[in-house]
């Protein structure tokens, strides 16, 4: 099995240290760079081109967003985890708004942290539940208008979630929760392999990419 390239960008040499070794203990992942600084991470991601990025917010110089930000606009197949201390809405979405991928807390046990990595491999947005319940909060508490009209989308979005076998609103709803794929085949008392056959139809049926979208969909929004 090929290992999925993995850079660091910490700039608390302990929580780097930590970091690498979780990644170089790993079956599935390999190290290829660790970076101090938003600056050092410009200037040597591009060249290293790993297939994940775990990002810091609070570096001491460019901010880990902003590196996001940059970075994504030119090579928009690097992905980014944000393994932070934070759980700030603000910093959640502005985070996501620059482009990541995912988001978990550092304080996430190392089988979870590489569970994330996986699930973002994988074509999944991974995060922790606290930082999902907030995503979801947010949509949810997004104002509508009382005498607005159902557009043609939101017919198609509703006859589309129509389509949902029981079992696959059961995973979506498990989704929007933030659970990843593992934790939802233990809810279900299934295999990993069969919960990812389930999220295949269940983006088709949707016409949606990824999680996200289709929690979103989910929700409504």
């Amino acid at each position: 099995m090929n290992k999925i390239p993995v850079c660091i960008v910490e700039d608390v040499t302990d929580i780097r240290q930590a970091l690498e070794q979780i990644i170089a203990l790993s079956d599935s992942c390999e190290l290829y760079g660790s970076f101090a600084s938003g600056e050092e991470a410009l200037l040597q991601l591009p060249a290293l081109m790993p297939r994940v990025v775990l990002m810091d917010i609070g570096l001491g110089g460019l901010s880990g967003i902003e590196v996001v930000r940059i970075l994504k606009n030119n090579h928009p197949d690097l992905l980014f985890l944000m393994c932070t201390v934070y759980e700030e809405d603000e910093k959640i979405f502005d985070a996501l708004r620059a482009g990541a991928s995912g988001y978990i807390l550092k304080k996430s046990s190392p089988s979870k942290l590489i569970d994330a990595i996986n699930e973002l491999n994988e074509g999944g947005s991974p995060m922790s539940s606290q930082i999902a319940r907030k995503v979801v909060t947010a949509f949810q508490n997004l104002p509508v208008l009382p005498d607005e009209v159902p557009t043609e989308q939101a017919r198609i979005t509703s006859d589309n979630m129509a389509l949902l076998t029981k079992r696959e609103k059961e995973i979506l709803d498990l989704l929007a929760k933030g659970h990843l794929v593992k934790e939802i085949a233990q809810q279900l008392s299934t295999a990993p392999d069969t919960v990812r056959k389930h999220l295949y139809h269940i983006y088709e049926k949707l016409h949606v990419n990824n999680k996200v979208e289709a929690v979103n969909k989910y929700l409504g929004r």
